[in-house]
């Protein structure tokens, strides 16, 4: 396989997203959001799926003004494989081309494992497990047919890395197995030039995480919620500290890197 030389490029031509397709799951709101502005900004034409297909539009609308950018948006359900099959489609239509998708859909999960039933386990694995399966596959399926390769990010968590606290079996479980895709789909993927790349934030404020939403950076340093109280950094995260390293896994940035998820906790782990 040839080497591609991009040494002699600028670092706007490597950080450029132009000409390049994206889809964004659960893009409506708080990381998705940030990440589909990230990429509109650099250039790329930006599919937003999401369940909440008002709050979807509205976003791509305003993403599209603000930057001049192709942003289209879909209803989404990321636990139907089938919905998730016609967002790709879609977005192949759209844009011509599907070069990077983002999953970022997931659904939190605060049931102590004594309480927890087979009911909730299943549903955080449909959304956070096998919706990041089924967007991966069918993102490759059509990135392979193309023959250009590309580029899949998948949001997994410090969870994916770690137990963490009461009440998250269900979560942790789902997020372990992001991350253990992401390792293997980069191995299946790499003879066809598409990169696997995973993101492991600690808890970043948004406006999605509304039981933070009144807290301020002093009660957030106390909390004792992996990523806020144990950064080193003395803050918590916020969601364009993520999205500018998804950025960066999209990007000719990080075109050496595969199978590696990126510790985003402000040094939690460290």
């Amino acid at each position: 396989m040839a080497v591609k030389d991009v040494a002699s490029h600028t670092l706007q031509q490597l950080i450029s997203l132009e000409g390049r397709g994206a889809v964004v799951t659960g893009a409506a709101w708080g990381l998705g959001r940030a990440t589909a502005r990230r990429l509109a900004e650099a250039g790329a034409s930006v599919l937003i799926a999401d369940l909440d297909q008002e709050k979807a539009a509205a976003t791509a609308q305003e993403l599209a003004q603000e930057y001049g950018a192709k942003v289209l948006s879909i209803a989404m359900d990321a636990s139907d494989p089938a919905a998730i099959t016609a967002a790709a489609d879609f977005a192949l239509s759209e844009f011509g081309k599907l070069d990077i998708w983002v999953n970022n859909a997931g659904v939190p999960s605060h049931v102590p494992l004594l309480d927890l039933t087979d009911e909730e386990f299943d549903k955080v694995q449909a959304i956070n497990l096998r919706g990041t399966f089924v967007g991966a596959r069918e993102a490759a399926r059509r990135m392979i047919a193309a023959g250009h390769g590309g580029v899949i990010v998948n949001v997994a968590s410090l969870a994916g890395l770690a137990g963490i606290s009461t009440g998250q079996t269900a979560y942790v479980g789902s997020k372990h197995g992001v991350v253990g895709l992401t390792r293997q789909m980069s191995i299946e993927l790499a003879p066809h030039d598409i990169r696997v790349m995973g993101v492991a934030p600690g808890v970043s404020l948004t406006e999605k995480t509304m039981f933070l939403a009144d807290w301020d950076e002093e009660t957030a340093r106390k909390s004792g919620i992996p990523g806020i109280g144990g950064s080193r950094l003395g803050r918590h995260g916020v969601a364009d500290d993520i999205a500018r390293s998804i950025l960066f896994c999209a990007s000719d940035m990080s075109m050496f890197m595969t199978g590696s998820t990126l510790v985003l906790d402000g040094g939690i782990l460290a």
